[in-house]
């Protein structure tokens, strides 16, 4: 990150990620303002605890003068946004999130994860056994994991930076995918499901935005990918001159009363987390600290401690009759995956299920049907 302290100044700053770009690069001696027309929590505590909570909710043309270095516009932003407006009538540069995160690690190893699911659990694992082993490392996560106090770090002298990869387009001005512009170096796809229909009409059209991801990785570079989903195999196979492709699939592994280990040989590894689904993130986050300089028996020692990322089938309440878990499983690939999970975790249980509908896409007619059977197992399913 640049010596020089800058103006910078957030359209939408009330975003998940926004915000924690903003009070990152406010710890970092900045001189940070925002606006949005609505901050809900846990954004607005934050932003107000770091003395960055706007005033007032609206947009401002006021607040925006030529002294800004620079205007990081976020995807809430319309077209006709007032503050927006002001800033290309004043010339400054408006740059998207992935645009910044992007130049201000142009002179990092790019290590960006993706996938319709799996990846803030891939990208918080990767992060928690770095941090385990002291590593010196910059990251962009889309929860909190443990350890760690903050989920965006940017830093002048990290020689990598792990970054969370979405899929949905960087701004209004800006339709590319976040996880293209990013340019990575190395790049990890987890699972392909259709989502985000209001942006990509078909199934085919979401698939495609992955291959354009796979395709960018450089020469020279590394593509990391699941061979238990069909569709991520077909993409990751493709050949691409002077890529490696590494292969991942579900870890080796055994369970005892609830408890599940990983299996390496004889030897047995208890882990903190379950399902298939995170047999599989585990996987890919191994062979992927491989790449830099994480050993097989550092991952074994390190994954043990790994509690999860923040709100992804993480357990709230506990009891004798009753265990509570939230998790933030919007797509129906991850509202089966979140089921089967805790299914074949608590055989002789009754499983309750409460699932809010409240994406784009998850209250778009055409895309419902999608959601058909994702809770099949379920005793009292309640959306």
């Amino acid at each position: 990150m640049s010596a020089r302290k800058q103006r910078i100044h957030f359209i939408a700053i009330g975003g998940s990620v926004m915000h924690n770009l903003a009070i990152a690069l406010t710890k970092a001696g900045h001189h940070v303002s925002g606006s949005d027309d609505e901050i809900f929590e846990p954004s607005r505590s934050n932003l107000s605890k770091h003395g960055i909570l706007p005033a007032q909710l609206g947009w401002f043309p006021e607040k925006v003068t030529k002294e800004f270095d620079v205007v990081i516009l976020g995807m809430h932003a319309k077209e006709d946004n007032p503050e927006l407006l002001k800033a290309q009538q004043l010339g400054l540069s408006i740059v998207s999130f992935p645009e910044y995160i992007y130049q201000h690690s142009i002179d990092k190893q790019r290590i960006v994860i993706a996938g319709s699911h799996g990846k803030t659990t891939i990208t918080g694992l990767v992060v928690h056994v770095l941090n385990y082993f002291n590593r010196q490392f910059d990251y962009v996560i889309g929860a909190k994991v443990k350890g760690l106090e903050d989920t965006v770090r940017l830093s002048d002298d990290a020689p990598i930076i792990i970054i969370e990869g979405d899929e949905y387009l960087c701004s209004v001005l800006d339709k590319t995918p976040k996880f293209i512009r990013y340019q990575h170096h190395i790049g990890l796809i987890s699972g392909i499901a259709w989502d985000h229909a209001n942006v990509f009409p078909t199934e085919e059209e979401y698939v495609k935005q992955f291959d354009r991801f796979a395709d960018t990785t450089p020469k020279g570079g590394i593509l990391i990918f699941s061979e238990n989903d069909a569709m991520v195999d077909i993409i990751g196979k493709k050949e691409r001159p002077d890529v490696s492709r590494v292969t991942y699939k579900t870890h080796p592994h055994a369970e005892e009363g609830g408890q599940v280990s990983l299996t390496n040989g004889k030897e047995r590894y208890p882990i903190k987390i379950f399902g298939s689904h995170n047999l599989q993130n585990i996987s890919a986050a191994k062979e992927l600290l491989k790449k830099i300089g994480i050993s097989t028996d550092q991952f074994f020692e390190a994954v043990q401690s790994f509690e999860g990322a923040s709100g992804r089938l993480e357990k709230i309440k506990d009891s004798n009759s009753v265990s509570v878990y939230k998790d933030f499983a919007h797509a129906p690939s991850k509202v089966k995956a979140t089921v089967k999970a805790l299914r074949d975790n608590n055989p002789n249980r009754d499983l309750i299920a409460c699932l809010e509908l409240h994406t784009y896409s998850s209250l778009n007619k055409s895309y419902l049907p999608q959601y058909k059977d994702s809770l099949k197992g379920v005793q009292i399913p309640v959306v």
